[in-house]
């Protein structure tokens, strides 16, 4: 009896052992395909990075060419002469300082009125009670569903109709008005809206506090980040904007950045047909620059009020 269990014991440890070495080479195993596939997104991300930054690098290191280097049959990844001079030329012939003041004028005045608008559209579908409320909520989101090319073509007649392409009487207000109005900020605003709870509101009605003041107190503070978000994203629309102020302004002086540098004179001295790509580039950057500064110190704050408009709770 005593022999069969020493026969049996070591044979039940070394299973154990043997368990204890399959489960060591699981683990193993495991780690090596971990940090493979940890290798393998890295890869993919910082491949896809550099698809994506390559033009914005090109557009930089041409910037500072001068036009022979540029239309070389071989390009160079770096100039062998740097010329920051393009882009003192560059503001002569965009007219830059002119399209930039126009430009800033026109996203703000836009921006501010067009938040007045979305926070009184956004409050009156979260929060007041109105016969009808949900069809024209429902009647106003189908217009997203339509080409943008449409309002285009509508805009395009209608201030035409009221005169408003006479930018000596009416200046900016053909840039400005037909686009006052976003259906997709409404909808973001009033689904953040729908998060603060609606016992705030039942007891400033008891307290006698008017929807204005309740608005202005309570739901405005309470949805800082989306319209931050909100501010940012009309800024930059206005900013980037280019096929209706194409359309619609023939003065010089009213043009915004993306026109004064599609309209700019870039032509080379002393040669013939040959346009100075480089000083374009110059033009470019410089417009480029305050969206990514403005991208870069306040992109937690669209990540923010974006996702916070999209849960509801």
């Amino acid at each position: 009896m005593a022999e069969n269990i020493k026969n049996v014991t070591p044979n039940n440890t070394s299973l154990h052992v043997m368990k204890e070495k399959d489960m060591n080479q699981v683990n193993k195993t495991a780690k090596v395909m971990k940090v493979l596939g940890y290798v393998a997104v890295y890869a993919f991300l910082a491949f896809m990075a550099v698809i994506v930054l390559f033009p914005f690098y090109w557009m930089l290191i041409s910037s500072v060419k001068d036009i022979y280097e540029y239309n070389r049959s071989v390009p160079t990844l770096w100039p062998e002469v740097i010329h920051f001079g393009n882009y003192v030329r560059a503001l002569e012939a965009a007219n830059l300082e002119r399209v930039f003041l126009n430009t800033v004028y026109v996203g703000i005045v836009s921006t501010i009125l067009s938040l007045v608008i979305t926070v009184l559209s956004a409050f009156a579908f979260a929060r007041l009670e109105f016969k009808g409320r949900d069809a024209l909520f429902a009647g106003l989101l189908a217009t997203m569903m339509i080409p943008g090319e449409l309002f285009t073509i509508t805009n395009y007649q209608t201030t035409y109709y009221f005169g408003w392409n006479n930018t000596d009487t009416w200046g900016f207000t053909i840039l400005i008005v037909p686009f006052l109005v976003s259906t997709f900020y409404i909808y973001l605003l009033k689904q953040n809206f729908l998060q603060i709870p609606n016992e705030l509101y039942l007891a400033a009605k008891v307290d006698g506090v008017s929807d204005l003041k309740y608005l202005w107190k309570v739901m405005i503070p309470l949805s800082f980040p989306t319209l931050v978000s909100i501010t940012i994203l009309k800024m930059m629309g206005a900013w980037n904007t280019y096929v209706w102020p194409n359309l619609v302004i023939k003065d010089p002086d009213f043009l915004l950045v993306t026109n004064g540098i599609r309209n700019g004179d870039y032509s080379v001295p002393d040669a013939i047909d040959m346009i100075d790509y480089p000083v374009q580039m110059a033009a470019v950057t410089m417009v480029s620059i305050p969206l990514f500064i403005v991208f870069l110190f306040f992109r937690k704050y669209i990540m923010k009020g974006v996702s916070r408009s999209g849960i509801k709770g």
